[in-house]
């Protein structure tokens, strides 16, 4: 069956190029890995690591040199849109065929996995995935099995069935909802057979499978099923009844959104985090606007999701919070309310696990909710990594769109009770999720650095983000911060890293790095006081502007992010670290040093005053100083503190780092790396019982020795 481009798409995103697919000399598996790619750019096609897709073709077997038949198909846990071979399985399509001889029914479908293995052409494939028999046993050349929110949502409607008839007659069929494995590979190859001029098979409740002689022509039929389906639900939104039943409540104005949200998600963070620490974000994107405001939001989420992509990210049902979009939610009646219903929650969680756990179903997991939905508000996501929380988030958009299009046709239906429980807590997720790497030191915790945009903070940073860390980049030079979140993002990917530029002398801009911080991440774990600046100066030419910026940088910066830090905190109640950036300086006396030395000195001693006042919050508050970071420090590049200290000195700039280096007790230079590794040293996890400290990064300047 030949299938044709249609004049103009509405709903879907024509990506194809012809010549960037004419440069793979029609390698078929070049094609197949391009037409994944661009399946997966458009969102509305399917969802991130959603889906997959396949190709067959001829090649030669190294044993017998014989040409047989390959498929190709993404492998378990990879994504369509960032495809490559490389997250591919190869089978041969007769082994995968073979199968069916030592298949013994339902109840052994997951020994059915191991044996793949024994089905794999290029032994350096990625492992197949459940999916795998769903393609190998369908005759066709080109597979896209893709979750389109217009498609699930027609799966997850009552008339489901009746409406894939309305729309496409007999050239598509319905499977009714299975959990995904050989059985259903089996069922899939039975209809195809019994209907051989289909262009595609509808899942109920779960998704679409589409097909076509080339991979263009698979895109195509693939393109312009889901533009039929989207064209059938745009006619009918409204039309019937009201969307969602229509609006129960307004929306706060835009910026009162993120401020509501911004106070209330460090709390929110606290009460999802009771079982395993937790990263967040939030949303008040349109579509969960109109769902959150709606009569239905309620009785819909209590349905929870269809497709089994969806529910995996988004857990049995969101929690839906009680309370009105302007509450004062830092109010201690506010708190005890948000406390009962996430208790509330997780008894609901405990209750479902107990109904429907078999003998050997893996322990309970994180009962805690995964999505929050506020409404007047917005949407918060929840789990282990930022990652993984905005994924969750886009799935549950997913949600959105499939409960909005499958109530305009129908009703919604969600997956079973049972049904849910047994892919939440299928033994081969459990697999997957106990292969998963172990976790690294700073991981599910976000940290704030000041001065960041280079230097000391930006090794500081590094090293949060390479030890697990989300971190919030500040600075008060916009280039260096633009050109730090640029860095970080590209070498580290966009979910770890935001920027704010940031006075640490002035309150209200550091409310506002909080706020975005936790608006982004969810909370702050760690905040790391390490903006500053140096004047060398005699006293007789230190002016009174000198002692002013020096001190409203250092000691009331520290003081200002302190305080603002601390009130995060509190609300998360997890404890924390503050580690400041203070200055061998602060210990020991030298020439030219006034203004700095006492600024360090006030930074130091307000280091132990925090730590004995936050002990109780189990708020670690500790101190690093440093001497003498020649290497990578603004300071000494931008300021004239080099100068200033060779001219104290009697040398030149250029002497300067091995006459510090000469002065240690190791004759050693130090780096701006080293200073991070003594911050990771007070956060890392070792030291957890270990505040009010002093942790000299010098080489060993004796002089600074505390005791």
């Amino acid at each position: 069956m030949k299938y044709q481009k249609k004049a103009q798409y509405k709903y879907v995103s024509y990506l194809w190029d012809d010549a960037k697919a004419a440069s793979f000399n029609g390698n078929e598996v070049d094609l197949f890995i391009y037409r994944s790619n661009m399946l997966g750019a458009d969102l509305r096609l399917t969802n991130y690591a959603g889906g997959n897709t396949s190709c067959k073709i001829q090649d030669k077997d190294p044993l017998t040199g014989k040409m047989v038949d390959v498929m190709w198909v993404k492998g378990s846990g990879g994504d369509i849109g960032t495809l490559k071979k490389a997250g591919c399985a190869s089978l041969y399509v007769e082994k995968l065929h073979n199968l069916k001889n030592v298949y013994r029914g339902l109840e052994f479908e997951d020994e059915m996995v191991e044996l793949f293995n024994y089905c794999l052409f290029n032994l350096k494939s990625a492992a197949p995935s459940i999916d795998t028999p769903l393609h190998g046993l369908l005759p066709y050349k080109h597979i896209d099995h893709l979750h389109p929110d217009a498609l699930i949502a027609i799966a997850a409607a009552k008339d489901g069935e009746k409406i894939m008839k309305e729309i496409w007659g007999d050239t598509m069929v319905w499977i009714p909802w299975q959990r995904p494995g050989f059985d259903l590979g089996l069922k899939l190859e039975e209809a195809v057979k019994k209907n051989p001029n289909l262009k595609g098979l509808i899942l109920g409740g779960h998704g679409l499978f589409t097909w076509g002689d080339t991979s263009y022509e698979s895109y195509i039929n693939t393109l312009n099923t889901i533009e039929e389906a989207s064209e059938y639900l745009a006619k009918n939104y409204g039309v019937k009844k009201p969307i969602f039943a229509g609006k129960k409540i307004d929306s706060l104005a835009p910026e009162k959104r993120k401020d509501q949200a911004a106070k209330i998600i460090p709390t929110l963070r606290g009460l999802a985090s009771t079982f395993n620490r937790m990263v967040g974000g939030f949303n008040d994107d349109e579509r969960v606007l109109e769902f959150v405001n709606s009569n239905d939001c309620l009785r819909l989420a209590k349905i929870g999701t269809s497709c089994p992509d969806h529910f995996l990210r988004t857990k049995i049902q969101p929690l839906v919070l009680d309370i009105a979009p302007d509450a004062d939610v830092e109010s201690p009646e506010v708190v005890a309310k948000l406390e009962k219903q996430f208790a509330e929650y997780r008894e609901m969680y405990k209750g479902y696990y107990d109904r429907c756990k078999r003998a050997n179903s893996p322990a309970m997991r994180d009962p805690n909710p995964v999505v929050i939905l506020y409404p007047g508000v917005g949407m918060f996501n929840f789990a282990k990594d930022r990652q993984t929380a905005r994924v969750s988030g886009e799935f549950y958009i997913n949600a959105i769109n499939v409960m909005k299009g499958a109530e305009a046709v129908s009703t919604y239906q969600g997956l079973p009770e049972q049904e849910a429980f047994d892919i939440e807590y299928w033994l081969l997720e459990e697999a997957k999720l106990q292969r998963m790497p172990k976790e690294k030191p700073l991981s599910r915790k976000v940290a704030i650095i000041t001065g960041s945009g280079g230097g000391i903070g930006k090794a500081i940073a590094k090293k949060m983000v390479e030890e697990g860390a989300c971190v919030m980049l500040s600075d008060l030079n916009p280039e260096w911060l633009k050109e730090a979140v640029e860095e970080f993002t590209k070498s580290y990917g966009k979910d770890i890293v935001r920027g704010v530029l940031l006075d640490i002398s002035k309150a209200e801009q550091i409310e506002n790095a909080f706020k975005e911080a936790s608006l982004a991440f969810g909370g702050v774990d760690i905040v790391v006081n390490c903006a500053g600046l140096a004047i060398s100066k005699s006293l007789e030419t230190t002016e009174e502007k000198d002692w002013d910026i020096q001190f409203d940088v250092m000691p009331k910066g520290q003081f200002l992010m302190s305080k603002a830090g601390v009130a995060v905190l509190r609300k998360q109640k997890l404890g924390g670290d503050i580690v400041n950036i203070a200055s061998k300086n602060g210990l020991v006396s030298g020439p030219n040093n006034l203004a700095y030395g006492s600024a360090k000195a006030a930074q130091i001693h307000g280091t132990r005053l925090l730590a004995a006042e936050l002990g109780k919050d189990k708020i670690r508050v500790n101190c690093v100083n440093p001497d003498a970071v020649i290497g990578g420090s603004k300071i000494w590049e931008t300021t004239g503190w080099a100068e200033g200290r060779a001219k104290a000195y009697g040398i030149t700039v250029a002497e300067l780092p091995a006459f510090y280096a000469s002065r240690s007790l190791m004759n050693e230079i130090v780096y701006a790396e080293d200073i991070a590794n003594g911050v990771f040293a007070f956060v890392g996890g070792h030291l957890s019982k270990s505040t009010g400290n002093i942790l000299n990064v010098d080489g060993g300047v004796a002089a600074s020795f505390v005791r």
